[in-house]
């Protein structure tokens, strides 16, 4: 064998063995990232596990407290009547400038200049207003409770992401 087919040859080897190192290095690295990808996955459908339990409760909860609140608005409207009998109702003129004033208010729009006709008898009892007031608080608090859930569930999941980093 002469000297140049020895070099030839060793130069070959070397080469296939770089080869074989870096076709390993690529494997290695290769696995590295799906071992990577699928700890995410991993992690994320823990998260995911964890924020259905957390909903699930949260939701619970919410339900719950809402039905206590309907009920609460039921029976205080139920009793209107005990509270404001008809006699109250015939000594009470609601003016049809109160009814103006409540219903902008309850639809958040600005009234407009009052008028001579806002002095008249509006046709609606008090205990109409009564009722209709409780009925508003009633779905006022139905929504704050709304409010409260979704505020607790960020707050939740916010812990539940912040522990599993």
């Amino acid at each position: 064998m002469n000297p140049l087919t020895k070099v030839l040859a060793a130069a070959l080897a070397v080469l296939a063995i770089l080869g074989a190192f870096y076709v390993q290095h690529q494997q290695l690295q290769e696995a590295t990232t799906l071992a990577a990808d699928e700890k995410r996955r991993a992690d994320s459908a823990e998260r995911i596990a964890k924020d259905r339990k957390t909903d699930t409760v949260v939701v619970t909860e919410y339900v719950d407290r809402v039905q206590v609140v309907k009920e609460r608005g039921r029976d205080i409207i139920v009793k209107v009547p005990v509270y404001v009998p008809k006699e109250a109702d015939d000594r009470c003129i609601v003016n049809a400038g109160f009814v103006r004033v409540h219903d902008a208010a309850a639809a958040n729009v600005q009234l407009g200049d009052p008028g001579d006709a806002d002095a008249a008898p509006s046709g609606i009892a008090l205990s109409t207003v009564a009722a209709t007031v409780a009925g508003n608080y009633t779905a006022a608090h139905e929504t704050a409770e709304q409010l409260i859930a979704l505020q607790t569930l960020l707050r939740r999941r916010q812990e539940n992401h912040a522990q599993a980093e």
